[in-house]
């Protein structure tokens, strides 16, 4: 189905059985993602069952009465046998499977088996000692009860365990006759224990888990033994569905075993004794498991799009692209005629195709690609909507063109019949994209409109969006998106530093001319190269892929739907933000249980409460000072001020370090400053506070370490904190991949933000006020947290409250919840504690304290909000 495939046709036919090309040889043992999910299930079962012991109290209680009710109506001579049976089996079934194994010569499974049998041993003995130590009452009393003999039996069976995790990992579950008499087993074990009185329901169904949940996570650690089929196992099976092979080429690369985006099978060119060659994909559970994670993100996270593949069978796999297949040559698009389908044992399947000698659309070069190239291929996209089949893969390497130039649709592994208009949209949208990117946005609209109608391509622009293209293509627009960033870059700073040249040329003259130096020249001087650098960007901006597609649709149909279509129905940072606002609840909720908020109210000081009110409100005018203070223009600072006042809106909706700095960029932008000079402003604050920050902590970390002993040697803590960060540091300069993440993150903010502090360093009293900003600004929480420390009649040093402010608000800013909430919450209140501050007055404080600079501002927040939107100040 490649050219590869027709170099070798030709090749020399020595002998049977031979194979061409770079056949790799495959790891002996593979990671399933499909181990790490049954994992991840099993410590999700796991919890939902201590979390219903731990609350449904009546109905563990009432469980156990039935069972004790049942078991004393049980004939004691069927209890002694059930025990006596269940304990036999229980250690002869895992040994008669082992055994049965090396006969076959399955050595693996045995080692895998009894190393998940060692762990689950080791991982129930520790439950157990949890449970009698550490565990809540109620866990306590829903996995043990007293013993016919006396004492408590164990919260987990230290042998029963074991067994489940060993029979699991060998495998023993995906054998049918093995299987039955596994549950039997399990089944008449769970009876007697049950029955006897030395386990409870809930014992049994953590010891389950437990075995169950050890043995699949021993599988992801160490692989499992890897079963994919050879090339020589593909020849064999080529033979039992009546063919004669001679060779097979492998046609694909062998790197995209290892790639995580493919799943598309192994491709071959198989050679026959008589008759032409054949094209085989070959398809097993480890190709079909590359991207499980990603297709079923995309299958939770999108709306109207499905992604079947991410939860099929390889039957299921192997019968929805047959019927592609047959589907796509029967709405009369060109396609492979697939010839026969097999199974390769019960882990893999081919694909048996009639070869197309030709090459695909990868391979051509651009000048190749002729818009009647392209106009044939969109004739194909339309044969297949006319009959509603979406092929979803329809980029360059899917197209095939033979040596007459008829134009071939391959790959139908992903595709859907009876499709939604919203999915054929999408195919629309990605062949214009695909086409885009070789040949320009102009002739691929131009091609698709002379085939489908303007009205069909028009359709297509909602979907016009990278979450709608294929995950190649998707990589592709970033990469030309960061190379067009990068030459907007070089030409600015190309001509800001022509600017300075010419700049200090003619200042140079007109110095010469008037003998000194001349404010109206510098002026002049700086406002020209402004003007030059601006007119730079303007003629370096370029104009990405989508919006070029989008414009040359619209002059065929200027009336066609422009708005994005909204596919997204949860985006990661949602899920982020609720997963870390559901701990962090927990751990606040877990707080405020010992808080009696009667006593908190009553128990304030009013006097110490106005005084957390006055500091609160100090910080905005501290944040305004240090924003303006990187901004060479003239801004409004009432106005700052306000914009301060409503970030404090904006962080109910989004993470701390996020809100602020897009609300500051965009109210500098509105206020007049130039996009680009407005991002490097931000940023050149947010770079000093950060480094005003991270050395206050030291300062106050080394003064709280010291003000206990009489000598200035820091605390251990301290020396331990800094001896992690030099450790972090090493590492980050060690790995070449986090070495380059960090200097391309750094490179590129220093890129807008140098200039920027330059301009200011030009600016004394500017630089004074951002400086004097932020150490107000710090000062004022600082003595925010002191004084509602003093409502509850507590006290702490000033270096020990800034120590717990600055290591919460740090950890505030890193964390994914609005505003930091739970997370500041739990560090303030902990870093109190470890002070030495009591519990009940550090949580009230704390509580305090949020109330001051988080809640409370939220009402103000929103009404400055609302004004500034309507100045068209935001």
């Amino acid at each position: 189905m490649r050219h590869a495939g027709h170099r070798a046709a030709g090749a020399d036919e020595s002998g049977p059985d031979h194979l061409d090309g770079d056949e790799p040889i495959l790891p002996a043992r593979v990671h399933r993602p499909s181990d790490l999910l049954r994992l991840l299930l099993g410590i999700l079962g796991i919890a939902v069952v201590l979390v219903v012991a731990a609350f449904a109290h009546g109905t563990t209680a009432g469980l156990e009465q039935d069972i004790d009710k049942g078991a004393g109506q049980a004939p004691p001579l069927l209890i002694s046998f059930a025990g006596f049976a269940s304990s036999v089996a229980v250690l002869i079934v895992p040994v008669a499977f082992a055994v049965e194994r090396l006969i076959k010569r399955d050595g693996l499974r045995i080692a895998d088996g009894v190393l998940a049998a060692v762990l689950a041993h080791g991982v129930s003995l520790a439950t157990d000692l949890w449970v009698a130590e550490h565990a809540p009452a109620s866990i306590q009393n829903a996995l043990t009860e007293p013993a016919p003999g006396g004492g408590l039996t164990d919260p987990v069976h230290g042998y029963l365990a074991p067994v489940i995790a060993y029979m699991t990992a060998v495998g023993m579950a995906r054998r049918p006759r093995w299987r039955v008499l596994l549950w039997v087993v399990l089944l008449l074990d769970a009876f007697a224990v049950l029955v006897g009185g030395y386990t409870t329901p809930f014992s049994i169904l953590v010891t389950v888990l437990i075995g169950w949940t050890v043995a699949y996570g021993t599988l992801y650690t160490v692989g499992s033994p890897n079963v994919r089929p050879t090339a020589q196992q593909l020849l064999g099976g080529l033979r039992r569905v009546g063919f004669k092979p001679v060779r097979a080429l492998r046609e694909d690369s062998p790197e995209a075993d290892r790639s995580e985006q493919n799943d598309r099978g192994r491709r071959y060119l198989v050679t026959l004794e008589d008759g032409p060659p054949l094209d085989v994909t070959l398809v097993d559970r480890e190709q079909q498991a590359h991207g499980f994670y990603y297709r079923a993100w995309r299958r939770f996270a999108l709306r109207g799009i499905t992604q079947r593949r991410s939860l099929q069978s390889l039957r299921q796999a192997l019968e929805q692209e047959a019927l592609l297949a047959y589907a796509a040559i029967a709405a009369g698009a060109n396609a492979p005629r697939l010839i026969a389908t097999s199974e390769l044992g019960p882990d893999a399947v081919m694909l048996v195709y009639q070869h197309i000698d030709g090459r695909s659309l990868d391979t051509l070069p651009d000048q190749e690609i002729t818009d009647e190239l392209m106009r044939a291929v969109w004739r194909q996209v339309r044969a297949l909507q006319s009959r509603r089949i979406a092929h979803r893969r329809l980029e360059d390497d899917a197209v095939l063109v033979d040596r007459s130039g008829t134009v071939f649709l391959t790959d139908f592994s992903g595709g859907e019949i009876a499709a939604g208009d919203l999915v054929l949209r999408m195919d629309v949208a990605q062949m214009l994209t695909t086409f885009g990117l070789r040949v320009g946005a102009e002739r691929s609209v131009a091609a698709a409109v002379a085939v489908l109608g303007p009205d069909a391509v028009a359709d297509s622009l909602p979907l016009l969006q990278p979450i709608a293209l294929n995950r190649n293509t998707r990589a592709t627009l970033r990469r030309l998106a960061k190379e067009r960033a990068q030459r907007e870059r070089e030409a600015a700073i190309e001509a800001s530093r022509a600017g300075r040249e010419a700049a200090g040329e003619g200042e140079a003259g007109e110095l010469e001319a008037a003998g000194g130096r001349s404010p109206r020249a510098e002026k002049h001087a700086e406002r020209a190269e402004k003007r030059a650098v601006s007119e730079a960007l303007e003629e370096a901006r370029e104009e990405d892929l989508l919006s070029q597609i989008r414009r040359q649709v619209l002059l065929v149909r200027p009336q066609a739907p422009v708005q994005p279509a909204r596919l997204e129905r949860v985006r990661p940072r949602t899920v982020v933000s609720f997963v870390a606002g559901a701990l962090a609840a927990y751990f606040l909720l877990s707080q405020l249980t010992h808080v009696d908020f009667r006593q908190v109210v009553g128990g304030a000081n009013w006097g110490w409460v106005a005084a957390a009110l006055f500091f609160a409100a100090l910080t905005y005018i501290a944040a305004a000072m240090s924003l303006l203070g990187f901004v060479p223009e003239k801004v409004p600072f009432v106005r700052t001020v306000i914009a301060q006042v409503a970030g404090s809106f904006v962080k109910l909706v989004a993470p701390a370090a996020v809100g602020g700095v897009a609300l500051n960029t965009r109210f500098l932008q509105r206020a007049g400053v130039r996009p680009g000079h407005a991002v490097a402003s931000v940023g050149a604050s947010q770079l000093f506070g950060l480094g005003c920050h991270i050395i206050l902590l030291l300062v106050f970390g080394y003064l709280t370490g010291t003000e206990h002993t009489p000598t200035l040697s820091p605390s251990r803590t301290v020396i331990a904190g800094l001896l992690t960060a030099a450790v972090l540091a090493l590492i980050v300069a060690a790995v070449p991949v986090l070495r380059k993440f960090v200097v391309e993150r750094v490179r590129a903010l220093f890129a807008g933000v140098v200039p920027r502090m330059l301009d200011v360093v030009q600016r004394p009293q500017k630089l004074l006020s951002g400086i004097g900003g932020m150490l107000l600004l710090t000062v004022s929480f600082v003595m925010c947290l002191d004084v509602s420390i003093r409502a509850f009649g507590g006290e702490l040093s000033y270096a020990s409250i800034a120590v717990v402010f600055l290591a919460g608000n740090a950890l505030g800013s890193a964390a994914p919840t609005p505003g930091g909430l739970g997370a500041v919450e739990a560090a303030l209140i902990a870093g109190l504690i470890a002070f030495g501050l009591e519990k009940e007055i550090a949580t009230p404080a704390v509580l305090l304290f949020r109330l001051m600079t988080f809640w409370l501002p939220v009402l103000p927040g929103w009404l400055s909000f609302t004004h500034l939107t309507r100045r068209e100040a935001l």
